[in-house]
């Protein structure tokens, strides 16, 4: 019996691992994999805390940056801990997903060094490249161990199936999402020339409530009356990066409109981090309405705004809280910014719309940790609260195919007085390009109706 024992337990010993337990230790990383994989995170962490803290933004502190500098590292010391504890499969996919947005900042990194020259963090997001070719190798090696070839064909191909619906959904619930995040808050400022507004213009510096400063470029208005501050004339605030609104900003010019064109924070001239969602531009809109308000030229009630795409959504946000000093507002193109506006599309069936409700949950929440901000309010509840100022919802016929799903919506929750406008074969923030006479008639004519001049009673006001 006791020979028996001693043959059971040294077969035990000498068999090979045919156990679930035995084979996924057997496919588990090795010490050196475990190390390679340690390193290359470590070389994540190191260019995340050096854009955060050591070569912030212009007029960005550090103190904003310790969620974008210290999660980051925190989810990257977490992964190097668990990769050789958790099971293989678990262990590729962390590997693969690091690897592949190690390679996205590296691409951004490129990209900013060639728009701006290189220096500050660039040197560190260089080291990305070799971090995030490691990470995907490691993951392609775990995953080609951990294949099984016993068992039955039809089990085998099942669970290759299943591996590739997966990875699928990986990709597109995380990988991409989170890409598009860091892409979003890290851009370059791509600082271009001054545009030519067509009309005398200075450049003049605005001053935010955050502490940043923001650079602008103003034209007065041709018919100021100079009868006093309630009798100036009309200025609307434009706000879109580069030179992308400079027709429009021409147009107002052109017919007598002050134009205050605005470089958000974190582009241009102006100070700050990036956010192509726009997360924070509606205190630069407000700024901008207090910078003008403080103008004679300018007439008392009436400031408007004008926005395209990510500037249309901030002026929504920015005309519902900044109690009805910015009187009127043109919102041309504007879609969806955070999770919050995930279900407010029409047309989308629910499949749809649970299929892209883990994208946007996703893309938001990496939004908010690359930021440091928390995401904003829901346009769709911002709309309700922009009455009784004026609002005019535009969007192209041929733009982004979520134009048209949420602007009805955003327009059905509005309160009087608004306006919509489905532009005939205009692209995204195309509708001065493919319909410029109606486009001007369109828009002159709602700030004309939202923003009249002031009229005076001899009599009333002593004149």
């Amino acid at each position: 019996m006791i020979e028996t024992q001693e043959a059971l337990r040294g077969g035990a010993a000498l068999a090979p691992p045919g156990g679930a337990s035995g084979a996924a230790a057997a496919r588990r990383p090795s010490p050196p994999e475990s190390l390679a994989f340690a390193a290359a995170a470590a070389l994540i962490a190191l260019h995340a805390l050096v854009d955060a803290f050591v070569f912030p933004q212009p007029g960005v502190s550090r103190a904003d940056h310790l969620v974008p500098g210290l999660v980051p590292v925190a989810v990257l010391a977490l992964s190097a801990w668990l990769f050789p504890r958790v099971r293989p499969v678990l262990g590729a996919a962390a590997a693969l997903v690091l690897g592949a947005l190690a390679l996205v900042g590296f691409a951004v990194t490129v990209s900013m060094a060639r728009a701006d020259g290189v220096g500050g963090s660039d040197f560190t997001g260089f080291l990305l490249a070799p971090a995030g070719v490691v990470l995907v190798a490691l993951g392609v090696r775990l995953l080609w161990r951990t294949r099984r070839r016993a068992g039955s064909f039809a089990r085998r191909v099942g669970r290759r199936a299943l591996l590739a619906v997966a990875a699928l959904f990986l990709v597109s619930w995380v990988v991409m999402p989170a890409s598009m995040a860091i892409v979003a808050t890290h851009r370059p400022r791509d600082v271009g020339p001054v545009p030519d507004l067509g009309a005398p213009s200075r450049a003049v510096t605005l001053r935010t409530a955050d502490g940043l400063s923001l650079w602008a470029q103003y034209v007065a208005p041709k018919e100021a009356l100079k009868l006093g501050p309630s009798s100036g004339g009309g200025a609307v605030v434009i706000l879109y990066p580069g030179e992308g609104a400079r027709d429009h900003a021409r147009m107002l010019a052109r017919d007598g409109y002050g134009v205050l064109l605005l470089d958000p924070r974190g582009y241009g001239r102006s100070e700050g981090d990036p956010n192509a969602y726009g997360w924070g531009n509606a205190r630069d809109i407000d700024a901008a309405v207090a910078w003008l308000e403080g103008r004679s030229e300018v007439g008392q009630g009436r400031i408007g705004g004008l926005g395209l795409s990510v500037g249309g959504e901030q002026m929504i946000e920015a005309a519902a809280g900044n109690d009805g000093c910015l009187r009127a507002i043109v919102s041309e193109g504007a879609g969806t910014r955070s999770v919050r506006e995930a279900l407010v599309r029409e047309g989308p069936n629910a499949v749809e719309l649970a299929l892209q409700y883990p994208w946007d949950l996703m893309q938001t929440v990496a939004t908010a940790v690359f930021s440091g901000d928390a995401p904003p309010p829901s346009l769709e509840e911002l709309a309700v609260q922009v009455s009784p100022n004026a609002v005019f919802f535009v969007y192209g016929e041929k733009g982004q195919a979520i134009e048209e799903t949420v602007n009805v919506p955003y327009f059905e929750a509005a309160g009087e007085p608004k306006e919509l406008w489905e532009v005939p074969g205009a692209g995204h923030t195309g509708g001065i390009d493919a319909q410029p006479a109606e486009y001007e008639r369109r828009v002159t004519g709602f700030f004309e109706d939202a923003l009249p001049p002031v009229r005076f009673s001899w009599a009333r006001d002593g004149l």
